[in-house]
């Protein structure tokens, strides 16, 4: 069986696509359009609750009301605070009474996750950039790898997607690929490469059911490549984002304050909350103006994207370009 057929049947879904969890971009709308069309949508709680103003539980009963397709749910376990550890923990064990059984860990050590997930039937992947932490995600006990390479939107990883298979590849365990993906022969070459999935997230934010502004959708259009650069000054560390005039206005470096904070092993948790929260605050204004004064998130696929269209109609034109290939191969 090859290592799509393996990830669909695990999953019990009908296409190796994931609906990358994004902040802000992750409405329930977008996460059951994915699923509903035979992928799996990934909901990002941060989202669902602080941006768009669902009630937790309440948000992800609404997703099912969307679809009975499986959804997935994705855990940021880095500990910050005991209080948002807390939560995170909260969150996981409404998600299993829920009936989610995929989740996404990033930032963090997964163990706790994966004993409490594994102990209820369920599946865990975690974000990694490279071997190194791989095999720390594999020792956390998880069960596939999200390879987040040079091309994608966020938090980019340093590698090709081609490199990044071939160092991933030897632990031996389903990897899926994060970043680039804005076409259906893209897609199909990665893969093609081995992955067993492909994330995709900016391809879904030009999408009519992505509730976020017109001006930021338009932006992905609009933009190639060579449009996308790293920014400092969101999170503390590079993160990819469209070169718009906010970004050209405010700079891309991190001040001197902000890295002598992030270079202390405690002082960068606080550091890292203050840009969360003032992100939090621009990136949220997003949603509901056409202002350009906005950190907008993206990756290089940019330039394989060329109009707004319903995110199952995506799904259905990538399943439908993979299986050609795999009966003319």
């Amino acid at each position: 069986m090859n290592p799509s057929q393996a990830f669909c049947d695990r999953l019990g879904v009908a296409h190796p696509i994931i609906g990358g969890p994004m902040y802000p971009c992750s409405n329930p709308e977008l996460v059951a359009a994915v699923s509903a069309a035979g992928g799996i949508g990934v909901l990002q709680p941060v989202s669902l609750t602080y941006v768009h103003g669902h009630e937790y539980r309440a948000g992800l009963r609404y997703i099912k009301q969307l679809t009975d397709q499986p959804i997935g749910f994705n855990a940021l376990i880095e500990q910050s605070s005991r209080a948002y550890h807390q939560r995170m923990v909260r969150w996981v064990e409404i998600a299993l009474e829920e009936g989610v059984r995929f989740f996404v860990t990033s930032l963090g050590k997964p163990r706790w996750v994966v004993d409490r997930v594994h102990a209820a039937g369920g599946v865990v992947y975690h974000d990694v950039v490279d071997a190194r932490w791989a095999a720390k995600a594999i020792d956390g006990g998880v069960d596939g790898l999200i390879a987040v390479n040079s091309r994608a939107g966020g938090h980019a990883g340093p590698q090709t997607p081609e490199a990044l298979i071939d160092s991933l590849a030897p632990f031996g365990i389903p990897i899926v690929a994060a970043g680039g993906v804005g076409t259906p022969e893209e897609f199909v070459h990665l893969l093609g490469l081995g992955y067993a999935a492909v994330q995709l997230g900016t391809r879904f934010i030009a999408t009519t059911e992505c509730k976020t502004s017109q001006a930021y959708k338009q932006a992905i259009i609009d933009s190639g490549e060579d449009d996308i650069v790293l920014t400092e000054r969101l999170t503390g560390v590079p993160v990819a984002v469209i070169n718009n005039e906010w970004v050209q206005r405010t700079g891309t470096r991190a001040g001197p304050f902000a890295r002598w904070m992030l270079r202390g092993a405690k002082r960068k948790h606080w550091m890292r909350m203050i840009y969360a929260l003032k992100a939090g605050i621009a990136l949220k204004s997003s949603l509901n103006n056409e202002r350009k004064a906005e950190y907008w998130q993206a990756g290089k696929s940019v330039a394989g994207i060329h109009d707004i269209r319903p995110a199952g109609d995506i799904v259905r034109e990538y399943a439908a370009a993979w299986q050609a290939a795999q009966s003319s191969g």
